[in-house]
């Protein structure tokens, strides 16, 4: 049986979507524990039925899917609604964890794996989501560079008054870099500083520095704003006032 835990955070509506039920009941019933509403799903078409009905906090999305996968499950999400996704699949390849990210996954875990793991990684997706779970707490108020604003307090991100549409880490890795304008650094640190990850694949740090140039930059194979330091990593460059 699982225990219910003491958790401090909002509970969530959460949908689980995978077509293996014994997954899924574990998977929902470790999310319950933590307190949220958790609805499963087993395939990628109720899935965005169910998300255009009524959507949820956070969606839960196996990569093999019957029908349409995950992958093309997690594009349509990503055009539509700006909910966080935690991408789960049973192939650990690393090109198969870039594709993930690369669509637009908040995070990713790799079956077999420990679903108290996975509880905590939903949770920590929905503090980010929310606005809660930076590594050092943002004050309130908007962060502005020429046409680029970051209001902290509604965690929103608008350039020239448009509304972008990021997901949470690529939301953290930006105002990270904008509150430390004209620093280097490298891969290693982005890791650590923004997302608290002690290990993890660097290459998802280039994954989601070229997402952010695609959309906050003119030109994004001649970056202005996130620069690349050769031989060192990233630094955020300010426009010239």
């Amino acid at each position: 049986m699982v225990a219910a835990v003491n958790n401090p955070d909002p509970p969530g509506r959460i949908v689980v979507v995978d077509d293996d039920p014994t997954v899924a009941d574990v998977v929902g019933r470790y999310l319950v524990r933590d307190g949220h509403h958790v609805e499963c799903v087993r395939d990628g078409q109720e899935a965005l039925r169910r998300v255009a009905e009524e959507p949820p906090d956070l969606v839960v999305l196996d990569l093999m899917l019957p029908g349409i996968d995950g992958l093309e499950v997690c594009r349509r999400l990503r055009a539509r609604w700006p909910i966080p996704v935690v991408m789960l699949t049973a192939l650990g390849d690393e090109t198969d964890r870039l594709v993930g990210f690369e669509t637009g996954a908040d995070d990713y875990v790799t079956k077999p794996f420990s679903p108290r793991e996975l509880a905590l990684r939903v949770r920590s997706v929905l503090r980010r989501a929310r606005g809660t779970g930076l590594p050092d707490a943002q004050p309130e108020g908007i962060v502005t560079d020429g046409e680029l604003a970051v209001d902290l307090t509604a965690h929103e991100v608008r350039v020239a008054g448009s509304l972008l549409s990021l997901t949470s880490r690529e939301y953290d890795l930006l105002v990270f870099l904008m509150q430390h304008p004209r620093k280097a650094f490298t891969r290693e640190q982005l890791l650590n500083q923004v997302w608290s990850w002690t290990f993890g694949d660097t290459s998802t740090v280039t994954v989601h520095v070229r997402r952010l140039r695609e959309k906050l930059e003119s030109d994004p194979t001649l970056p202005r704003r996130i620069v690349t330091v050769w031989g060192v990593g990233y630094r955020y460059e300010p426009e010239a006032a």
